[in-house]
This record gives C-alpha cells, structure tokens and sequence, in this order.
C-alpha cells in the first residue's frame, strides 16, 4: 500500500492560486536534496501508516556533518535503475552517527525495516561486509521529517542532468534552471484534493513552508527529539557528566501529555538512573539550571549519598542559548514534581 503526502498547504506568501508553483526567493538559494535511495528502505516505510519522521541511514558514516543540506530544506528520494524517478521526500532536521542498535533503539521501523537484525543484515550487504548480531558498527542517521511517498503513478522521472555515477545524490538549487523545474513538478504532487473538500478556496502554500525566502520549522517526533538531545548535550548527562552514550536519555522536563509537542527547550538529556528520579520528583533542576536532589530520596529508601553530591552542581548546557532547558519548564517540574 502506497502512503498519500499528509503535507497540508494553505496561505503563505502567495497571493494567487492560478499564478502557478510558486517558488523560494533567488537570493535565499534555497535548495533541495535527489538522495539515491534503497528500494527496500523505500517500499517497507511507504507501507507505513502516518510516519512523522524517517532514518535515511547511510551505511558508512557521512563524515561528520551532512553540509548539503540546512535545517528544514527538502530531500527528495530518488529510487534507481530501472525506476530512475523520484518517488517522495522529506524535510532535513538533524544528521548524526550513532551505533546500529542505537539508531535502531531511537527510530525502530523508521528505519526501514521490520527488525534491528533486518536492518543490520540490509546495511551489512551495502557495506559488503558479513554481519553477525555482536555487530555495532556506526551508521550515518540523516534524519527527516514529515516524510511523504507517491504511489508509482505520481513518480517523477529523474532530473535529466542526474548522473548514474552518481552514489549518494545531488542538490540542486530550487530557484532556477533544473531546480526550479523540479520544484514545480513537486508542488503539482503536493496539492491534496481531500485538503479543499468543504473548505473555501485559498491560495497555496509552499511546500514546507518555503515562499517568505526561508523553510519553517517542522514538528519533530520523539525520535529526533531523542537524537537531537542526544547531540545538543554533547553526549554528557546534564547533571552527572555521563558519557556512556548507551547509558543516556533525553527526557522530557513537562510530560509529553502536558505539552503534545516535541521542543528541545523542554529536553534534557540524563543517565537513565537520573532520568527515572527526576520523573519522579526524588531530582529537579532549577529554573537557575542547578541541580537539586531531594531529601525524601534517603527517606523513602535509606540511600542516596551517590546523588546527593550533585546537589547545587551547575548542569552540563548547550552551547546555544535557545536549546537550551527553559526555565519556564524547569519551574514546572519544580513546583509539580519535586518532592523537595
């Protein structure tokens, strides 16, 4: 079963419907990514039902960073010969290495596959290596949002100048030339039908926000939010400067059913002993960002010297300011959790 485009598009930055696609500002460069894409990877996750996000793993590492792309411009997935077309996409939001079973652990059928031994066996025959399931190795995690697959009949053939020596892919700028042509024939496939029934005409939006010369921000789901905590703390646990990365979580400071969306400012990332104390009240961190551990743990359990010296430590933060825990938040957990 082939799964629809579940982008809806509505009023940004366009000011009629019958002008055509419209398409990102010149000056903005604005750019799009043909991935060539696994057909196995392609068919297993457009069977999928209602996928907020997607692992496009590579079986060796990108290299560090993936430069091709910024923060919420466009992939698109380009299947090989003998289909040679473009067969759906996706927004970037994060690239990152991590082991298998780590890749695995955060996105599970997201990547691809029905089982953590299926993808090790699908990547293990792209890196034309044996696999065995002590197997760890790393794997590049392009990750993607809002993901969207065509049914065979809306398949676009390959832009003209895409080389079939090329492996990995190729960007092309969405302004002009071969890009913008592109662009416009993905725009066609975007407008969903269903999207105008019982509703008044409008004018479009463009996919995934682009128009006002920039991509938006795009929901993320717990995946990425958990990938993304991961990387922004620099793989330490904000409180005990952990580093064993199969020991951290990215925990959420205000449940995810008091704040149905997945912010990194409402993120931290702790060892998994500290992530169930601090869901339980026993440790908080102030709106300050200090840690503090309550009394009630040694008076509930005859223990805790361990955590009490982390009491008024200054955690580990990110770099930028605005992924960074919001004190907001953090007063919440305060006020609601903390046993104090």
């Amino acid at each position: 079963m082939w799964g629809r485009s579940r982008i809806k598009l509505g009023i940004h930055g366009c000011t009629s419907a019958t002008k055509g696609p419209p398409h990102p500002r010149r000056n903005e460069n604005v750019k799009a990514y043909v991935a060539v894409t696994d057909q196995d990877w392609f068919e297993y996750l457009s069977g999928l039902q209602d996928l907020d996000e997607v692992n496009f793993w590579t079986p060796h590492p990108w290299g560090g960073e993936f430069r091709v792309l910024q923060k919420g411009e466009l992939i698109l997935f380009k299947l090989k010969s003998p289909h040679n077309a473009i067969a759906g996409g996706g927004f970037f939001e994060h690239y990152t290495e991590l082991p298998i079973s780590m890749a695995w652990a955060a996105f599970g059928e997201k990547n691809g596959a029905v089982s953590l031994e299926s993808t090790r066996d699908r990547i293990s025959r792209l890196r034309r290596e044996e696999s065995t399931p002590s197997d760890d190795y790393s794997v590049g995690c392009i990750v993607i949002v809002e993901p969207f697959f065509w049914p065979p009949d809306q398949w676009i053939p390959q832009p003209g100048d895409f080389s079939p020596t090329i492996v990995r892919g190729k960007t092309y700028d969405l302004s002009r030339g071969t890009g913008a042509a592109l662009w416009g024939q993905v725009i066609s496939h975007m407008q969903s039908p269903s999207d105008a029934v019982g509703e008044p005409s409008a004018p479009t939006e463009v996919l995934g926000g682009y128009g006002e010369g920039a991509p938006r921000q795009h929901r993320i789901g717990q995946g990425t939010f958990r990938i993304v905590i991961t990387d922004v703390y620099n793989r330490t646990c904000a409180v005990t400067g952990e580093r064993a990365l199969p020991a951290l979580d990215a925990a959420h400071i205000r449940p995810f059913r008091e704040i149905p969306r997945h912010y990194i400012s409402n993120g931290l990332l702790l060892r998994s002993d500290v992530h169930r104390l601090f869901d339980s009240g026993y440790i908080t961190v102030t709106p300050d960002h200090r840690a503090e551990v309550s009394r009630m743990i040694h008076t509930d359990f005859d223990d805790g010297e361990s955590y009490f010296a982390f009491h008024g430590r200054q955690i580990h933060m990110p770099e930028e300011t605005s992924l960074r825990p919001d004190p907001v938040h953090l007063e919440w957990h305060n006020l609601n959790r903390y046993r104090g």
